[in-house]
């Protein structure tokens, strides 16, 4: 009995360290950690479905990127995310989110790719190159429109 269980003991870490393993990579400046994008889905995990917690798109869960505001280069708020919007393979290629200060609600679509991952303490935003009224210049998109 006591031979059969040494090759557990052995493989457990290693399995378990593989399972560890960060496939992004993670930037400091000024105070804000910036995360590179994630694969979107786990390997073998049929399309359009996402277990609750799972990674969908930049290293972070739906829950993670519906909690996010988007940010400018200055890091100052320029909206919510308010969707997480999938194409037709069920991968997240843009973000529904509202622009801040409008009236009434002003809703776009905003391309997954171009944006960072930023922390700020225990706030996790998303970080784009561009300004409040680029943003708003983006073709409005009604709320309900997935």
């Amino acid at each position: 009995m006591r031979l059969r269980l040494l090759p557990v003991l052995f493989t457990a870490p290693l399995a378990l360290a593989a399972c560890n393993q960060n496939s992004g990579t993670t930037a400091t400046t000024e105070g804000q950690t910036a995360v590179a994008t994630a694969p979107a889905a786990a390997p073998g995990q049929p399309a359009g479905t996402v277990a609750a917690g799972d990674i969908v798109a930049l290293g972070l869960t739906e829950r993670q990127l519906l909690d996010a505001d988007l940010i400018d280069p200055s890091g100052r708020d320029i909206g919510d995310v308010e969707g997480v919007l999938r194409n037709a393979s069920g991968q997240v290629d843009r973000l529904l989110v509202e622009v801040e200060n409008t009236s009434p609600d002003r809703y776009v679509h905003v391309p997954i790719d171009g944006l960072a991952v930023v922390q700020r303490g225990d706030d996790i935003d998303l970080s784009t190159s561009m300004t409040q009224q680029q943003l708003a210049a983006l073709p409005a998109v009604d709320r309900n429109a997935r």
